[in-house]
């Protein structure tokens, strides 16, 4: 397979993920000269995994040449993020227990998203069914007929954790570990997922874990329209009950979901959104993270900004 062919396949493995920026600084030089086929190697007496933005003038150009030669805008102005915090436990991440020590900024800082609702209205209308707990959310999951998908999984998955949560993680659908379990993030996601919380000093019993769907898609597909339809009432209702000070939205589907929109996920981070007058942030899912360590450092801004809004007086617990 030609350079050209290989570069098409990794862009849309990045903009089926929701994707719209194209990120060469995580990568190693010689990984991306293997990806694109192009010429050069890093100049004598530089270190054999330098990353390209480190790489001599020459090196770069064979990759920009290629990506030009493929049709990508090789020019276009980049964002370079800061150095991440080592602090993160991700796997294969060093990790420090001392927690940041920058001043919190004032909610007026955080740069604005999309905002659904209001502080004053109602998540759920009166024509849905009110449930008065998690718990009577959790058995009524487990028998619901709301769509067909109950009749292929195994275990309804209404979520878990602490009723009073300041912040709640919504991912996707149940997977096969958690159809099994009935637990939601119990596979090698939900581990990452343990790691992400604990590195802001956070652990699953203090915080709420759920999904959009609450059983799981045959064969892990894409939720369709009308099974978000049918599910979406019991999210909402466990979120007018729990009033978390901050939503953490895990990949793209939940992200979109919850923000009614098409806007790729690499849009949507790094802004403060409301979800009637909830703060939401959006990251990436942690299967995602296995599948490209290169986001973990994204990820880790990301869940620090969630640690900041709460950490910050000025938040509005208010739905």
């Amino acid at each position: 397979m030609d350079a050209k062919a290989l570069l098409r396949r990794y862009l849309e493995q990045r903009r089926e993920l929701g994707e719209s920026e194209l990120v060469l600084d995580g990568l190693h030089v010689e990984d991306v000269m293997r990806l694109l086929g192009a010429v050069g190697s890093p100049s004598a007496g530089t270190p054999e995994r330098r990353s390209i933005r480190e790489t001599a003038p020459s090196a770069a150009q064979d990759w920009r040449t290629s990506l030009r030669d493929a049709g990508v805008n090789a020019d276009a102005p980049t964002n370079v993020d800061p150095p991440v915090s080592p602090r993160m436990s991700f796997p294969g991440t060093a990790s420090e227990s001392s927690p940041p020590t920058a001043e919190i900024p004032p909610e007026t800082a955080f740069r604005k998203g999309i905002v659904i609702g209001s502080t004053e209205a109602e998540l759920i209308p009166s024509a849905i069914e009110k449930l008065r707990s998690l718990e009577e959310i959790a058995e009524k999951v487990h028998k619901c007929t709301r769509c067909p998908l109950y009749s292929t999984a195994t275990n309804g998955v209404p979520g878990e954790g602490d009723p009073k949560a300041e912040l709640v993680c919504v991912g996707e659908a149940p997977g096969a570990k958690e159809d099994e379990t009935g637990r939601p993030f119990v596979g090698q996601a939900g581990q990452l997922l343990t790691k992400i919380l604990s590195a802001i000093d956070l652990t699953r019993e203090q915080v709420f874990i759920c999904n959009v769907l609450k059983h799981r898609p045959p064969g892990n597909r894409n939720p369709l329209p009308e099974e978000v339809e049918a599910c979406s009432p019991y999210l909402i209702r466990q979120l007018e009950l729990i009033k978390p000070k901050v939503i953490v939205a895990f990949g793209t589907f939940a992200a979109q979901t919850l923000l009614q929109t098409k806007t790729p996920l690499g849009q949507l981070r790094g802004l403060v959104h409301r979800y009637h007058g909830i703060p939401l942030i959006v990251t990436y899912h942690p299967a995602a993270l296995l599948r490209n360590p290169a986001w973990k450092r994204p990820t880790w801004e990301d869940v620090k900004l969630a640690r900041r809004i709460l950490d910050s007086p000025a938040s509005s617990r208010s739905i």
